[in-house]
């Protein structure tokens, strides 16, 4: 398969190394200074299993550049996925298709609007990683998994055929029975942690070392979980137990994607996340108050950012 990494961001371009590494033909689709370096230097990236630099085939901020792709790991911030779509459309093979990364419950719908529901299957990641420095990449902790499968849960053969792509780069890998529980078992837990970590202004390790945080992240949850239910999507009875046990392991000093942009001053994926609990679950009819709270106060800040930008 021919690979689009397209937004080498944490995640992006964690995945993306892990699979240039394993010596896939890759693209990667970024922008500015990042690029730059990528472009003379190849991309770092630096993990509790050491340093890695990886060169892909190509490094460009013009999809037009990047040629037929079989796949393309979509890797941009939430609120960029619809604008996206539209550009990456000469990208895609004729039996190409695109995996969302985004932290979120809503970018698989997005794409398929502009691009066709058989274009597009559902996907997640987990992974503690950043860009600390223009083409630089800093990743915390083992916990970096990869999800994807069909939006009606089939088992196809370019699914399997990713699936086994990835694991032979050596990443943990998973092609889930239910890939929309999946989705919202991940939302479940990077909404309640990104949102009461950046109200709190708290490390992973104080937000659950705090009662009144640790409380407040386990009510988020709660209602999310009940949002879910609400929406049709069965998730795992013990689910908030055993996302809080998810967290209990995570690094102490790390920090959440929303609270660091939220604190450099730059757009975030807050709409995305706790503002989506806050529309869906008005939708649904299913109280939120703690999500919107958290949506209430991180917005001032959001907005004024956005201002500034």
């Amino acid at each position: 398969m021919r690979i689009a990494i397209f937004g080498v961001g944490g995640a992006g371009g964690y995945f993306g190394a892990k699979l240039v590494s394993a010596g896939e033909e890759v693209v990667f689709i970024a922008r500015g200074r990042h690029l730059d370096v990528i472009r003379q230097r190849g991309l770092c990236v630096t993990s509790t299993q050491g340093e890695m630099l990886v060169q892909p085939i190509l490094a460009t901020d013009d999809p037009a550049e990047a040629g037929k792709v079989d796949v393309i790991i979509l890797g941009v911030k939430a609120v960029q996925v619809a604008a996206s779509a539209a550009t990456m459309r000469g990208m895609i093979s004729q039996n190409g298709f695109v995996v969302p990364l985004q932290n979120g419950v809503e970018a698989a719908s997005q794409l398929s609007d502009v691009l066709g529901v058989d274009r597009v299957v559902g996907g997640l990641c987990g992974t503690l990683s950043w860009v600390s420095a223009p083409g630089h990449i800093r990743s915390l902790g083992d916990a970096n998994f990869i999800r994807f499968g069909e939006l009606d849960n089939h088992v196809s053969p370019r699914t399997m055929a990713l699936h086994a792509i990835f694991k032979a780069a050596g990443v943990n890998v998973e092609v889930p029975a239910d890939i929309n529980r999946a989705l919202w078992e991940k939302f479940l837990f990077v909404v309640s942690l990104g949102g009461v970590a950046a109200l709190k202004e708290e490390t992973i390790g104080e937000v659950r070392d705090s009662v009144e945080s640790r409380r407040m992240l386990e009510l988020c949850m709660r209602e999310i979980a009940a949002l879910a239910t609400a929406r049709g999507i069965q998730l795992a009875e013990d689910i908030i137990e055993r996302t809080l046990t998810f967290v209990d392991r995570l690094p102490e000093d790390g920090t959440t994607s929303l609270q660091r942009d939220l604190s450099q001053g730059k757009p975030s994926e807050l709409d995305a996340w706790t503002g989506a609990v806050v529309r869906l679950g008005e939708l649904s009819r299913v109280d939120t108050p703690v999500n919107a709270f958290i949506y209430e106060k991180l917005g001032k800040i959001d907005v004024a950012t956005r201002v500034v930008s």
